[in-house]
């Protein structure tokens, strides 16, 4: 999660984007004067989309004037909570080994975002050091990326705490997953934390100065008010209030891109696809975990919902489960989807599923091993946490002093 610190990251390599009309009667009454947004189709909140893991955002030498290459930094995390599953995996974990190498990346598991609902007290400290060898297993390089637990780094609740200062209780109340989580738990059930934990999901992205945040359609909504803090934030206390109090001036954070993987961002259930493939499913049998052994992923295969229709075909919206199945089969196979659909148009679900199977079980394999040698070595596992906090620790820090100093703190 944390590497190679830039000595001044805190100075943005683009001017962050301003804000709209619509956002700027957000702020109710704070600003008062209308500014440009960049506007891309792809979000009608205008969002502007980076798609492409692959492309390069590292500044050149021939165009920088101190020759340095600087490489953009991207922050994201997973929940300590069940069992890391095919979704998470295609969806997110596989993307970040390819960001690791183009980007600054931080990774880390986010033990406090997991104790928003009820929990095994016993359960959380196994399932966070699981997880993280999870990352590992899959791909990700301790030398490229750092790998980090949210809460050993101090800074995360104490600027959720600043922040909640300056977020309107509005904003949070209009969160989709809060309104559906607490209609189904009821209010007596549901903590203040489930309400407030967008703030901290801002603080997560805002400490680090983030370029980018990989994301899925489900958090769009929590990454707009992510930035919408941030452009709040940076109005009531940076620029020249911020200068008049001995600090540099100008934005306190960078406000993040979104940026969403051009594919296996939502992997769908094996028993239903048009829902997402999730560890809070009840039934096991909707998802392949990622340390599965070979007889239950090819169980799962021989029992998972499929339809009636002749042959096999990617995106026909009559059949979302064979949609899903054939692309799950083109990510882990590593195919192109016109190689995929040629091979299967012929087939019909007692061929393919046996083709599947093979290919899931072949393609785990490596992780499964990797995993259990990571997570036999315990020493090893430490050593690699212990050292992405730190890291992450001295960027984290560093914001949390500017935003002490910007809203008018007595220094330490």
């Amino acid at each position: 999660m944390g590497r190679a610190i830039l000595s001044h990251f805190l100075i943005l390599s683009n001017p962050a984007p301003l804000l709209s009309s619509s956002s700027i009667s957000k702020l109710n009454g704070f600003a008062s004067k209308s500014v440009r947004i960049r506007q891309n189709s792809k979000y009608s909140n205008g969002f502007r989309c980076y798609c492409d893991v692959s492309h390069s955002q590292q500044t050149s030498p021939e165009n920088s004037p101190t020759s340095v290459t600087v490489k953009k930094r991207i922050v994201s995390g997973v929940q300590p909570t069940g069992s890391v599953h095919l979704g998470n995996y295609l969806g997110a974990i596989k993307n970040w080994i390819a960001l690791q190498n183009t980007y600054e990346t931080l990774f880390f598991i986010v033990d406090l975002h997991a104790i928003t609902l009820p929990y095994d007290t016993k359960e959380l400290s196994k399932a966070t050091r699981d997880t993280a060898a999870i990352y590992l297993a899959c791909g990700i390089d301790a030398s490229k990326a750092s790998v980090f637990v949210q809460s050993h780094v101090h800074a995360h609740v104490e600027l959720m705490w600043l922040l909640s200062s300056a977020t309107p209780i509005g904003w949070l109340n209009r969160m989709i997953q809060f309104k559906e989580k607490s209609r189904k738990a009821g209010d007596e059930n549901v903590g203040v934390a489930l309400l407030t934990y967008p703030v901290l999901m801002a603080s997560d992205i805002l400490l680090y100065q983030s370029d980018f945040v990989p994301v899925g359609e489900d958090q769009k909504q929590h990454l707009e008010l992510t930035r919408e803090l941030a452009e709040r934030v940076n109005y009531l206390y940076g620029g020249r209030k911020w200068k008049k109090l001995g600090g540099r001036g100008g934005a306190i954070f960078k406000v993040p891109e979104p940026l969403i993987p051009p594919a296996g961002a939502r992997v769908m259930s094996l028993t239903d696809g048009l829902s997402k493939m999730s560890k809070s499913a009840p039934s096991d049998q909707s998802r392949i975990n990622l340390l599965d052994p070979k007889d239950v992923i090819a169980n799962k295969i021989k029992r998972c919902k499929t339809d009636s229709f002749p042959a096999l075909e990617f995106d026909n919206p009559e059949r979302p489960e064979c949609n899903n199945l054939l692309s799950v089969y083109q990510l882990v196979s590593g195919k192109t989807k016109e190689d995929v659909a040629k091979e299967c148009q012929g087939l019909n679900w007692g061929s393919f599923k046996p083709l599947l199977t093979d290919a899931l079980i072949e393609h785990l394999h490596p992780i499964q091993v990797r995993y259990e040698e990571i997570h036999s070595d315990s020493a090893y596992l430490d050593s690699v946490l212990e050292e992405g906090a730190r890291k992450a620790s001295e960027i984290a820090d560093a914001t949390l002093k500017n935003v002490y100093q910007a809203m008018g703190f007595l220094r330490r």
